[in-house]
């Protein structure tokens, strides 16, 4: 099997998936602002089952990291920042400066932004969970609208604090059965 692809829709709209032989080496949005570097090939929806499926998995949450076989195409460089993307925990973001220091290169934030655009597999290889300096949503591929909800999907869920509890007050006191409602 040679390079193809297969489209599979999402809560973000539809997603192209582009793999050569059994690895994967594309994930585009609809609309995806930087085009593919390799051609995409013909659609063939073969091979592609547990990618989708684990993408399901990932937008139901239940799955916060992804086990399928990679091979995206770039630099030297650009390979190095999108192994620093999967550092990235599930929930978690990093700033451009911190994965350029993790590089070894402090003032080397606007490289690693750059590759970071060119990443290829979007969401599996979390491009999403960089941000910039100041905490704020940056430039996406796929438009800041679905880099937000990435975000917020995986955010952890409230901590639960058990069932509302009724607190008296001097305007509003309890009665003995406890109800919070005074009688007639």
């Amino acid at each position: 099997m040679g390079v193809r692809h297969t489209v599979t829709d999402s809560p973000v709209g539809s997603l192209t998936l582009v793999a050569d032989g059994a690895a994967l080496i594309g994930l585009y949005f609809d609309g995806h602002s930087r085009p593919p570097r390799v051609p995409v090939g013909p659609r063939d929806d073969s091979g592609f089952d547990d990618a989708i499926t684990q993408l399901g998995e990932y937008f139901a949450g239940t799955r916060t990291r992804f086990s399928l076989e990679l091979a995206p195409r770039g630099s030297a460089f650009e390979l190095a920042v999108w192994e620093q993307l999967l550092k990235i925990p599930y929930g978690e973001t990093r700033t451009y400066r911190q994965l350029a220091v993790a590089l070894g290169d402090p003032g080397g934030a606007q490289a690693v932004g750059n590759a970071n655009g060119w990443n290829p597999i979007s969401i599996i290889v979390p491009c999403h969970r960089v941000v910039g300096a100041d905490g704020r949503l940056t430039g996406y591929a796929g438009g800041l609208s679905r880099k937000r909800f990435l975000l917020s999907l995986e955010e952890p869920p409230a901590e639960d604090l058990g069932p509302p509890v009724l607190i008296a007050s001097a305007a509003l006191p309890l009665t003995p059965e406890g109800s919070g409602v005074r009688g007639p």
